[in-house]
């Protein structure tokens, strides 16, 4: 049987943590909620919820995966795919069946949700969100020749294969630094659409000037990073 982790980073997500959590299907073996220094109960409600719960003070989308991949590495079993989502309750923890179906179907490396604009609730991306993702993608597209058409969060890859990715982005270019090495690595990878909802509570990256911005700089910096490699 494929044994299935999920990680979770979360900052602030009392009121949609728990929501998440019981509606992952049960065919995933751990729940892992990386807590990144919230000031909510993110953490009782996380482990109410009966997610294993891990607390990584540096603040950082990134610092919070890695927080959770390197509690899986010293696990003695590992898992066979590691799934990501967010802690907001803006995708349909349910469509992780979904996500990880190529993996364990056809042997496929990667796979990321794509939020394609039919199966988007109105107004749940903002528009430097779409835009910054048509951007991204494009230059993907015509400096990698990749087929990626999103960045998004909600994704499914091989343990082995994220291993040997060496993550190393601590904050907003986690996503897109994946992507990127993924098409170095030569992974197999698909996309597949997912449904998208309004987040609870107001977005820490998208719902701020300042944090906008920053992503904007991370991710066009990963892109032509590597684009001159």
């Amino acid at each position: 049987m494929t044994k299935i982790s999920v990680i979770i980073p979360a900052y602030n997500e009392a009121n949609s943590i728990g929501k998440v959590i019981k509606e992952i299907p049960s065919s995933v073996s751990e729940i892992i909620v990386v807590n990144n220094n919230s000031s909510d109960n993110t953490v009782i409600n996380a482990k109410k919820a009966g997610a294993t719960v891990l607390t990584e003070t540096r603040k950082g989308y990134g610092y919070a995966c890695l927080k959770g991949i390197d509690y899986i590495a010293k696990k003695s079993i590992k898992p066979d795919i590691i799934v990501f989502i967010d802690g907001d309750y803006s995708d349909y923890p349910e469509e992780l069946t979904k996500i990880v179906k190529p993996i364990i179907e056809d042997n496929l490396d990667f796979v990321v949700g794509a939020r394609i604009k039919k199966f988007r609730e109105k107004g749940s991306m903002t528009p430097q969100q779409v835009y910054g993702n048509k951007l991204a993608t494009m230059l993907m597209k015509v400096l990698f020749n990749a087929k990626f058409t999103d960045l998004g969060p909600f994704r499914a890859i091989k343990y082995n294969k994220l291993i040997s990715l060496k993550m190393e982005d601590k904050t907003y270019g986690w996503t897109v630094e994946m992507q990127l090495k993924a098409l170095k690595n030569k992974l197999v990878y698909t996309e597949i659409p997912v449904h998208y909802k309004k987040r609870i509570g107001i977005s820490k990256v998208s719902g701020t000037v300042k944090g906008t911005i920053f992503a904007s700089i991370k991710i066009l910096g990963w892109i032509f990073k590597y684009s001159f490699k």
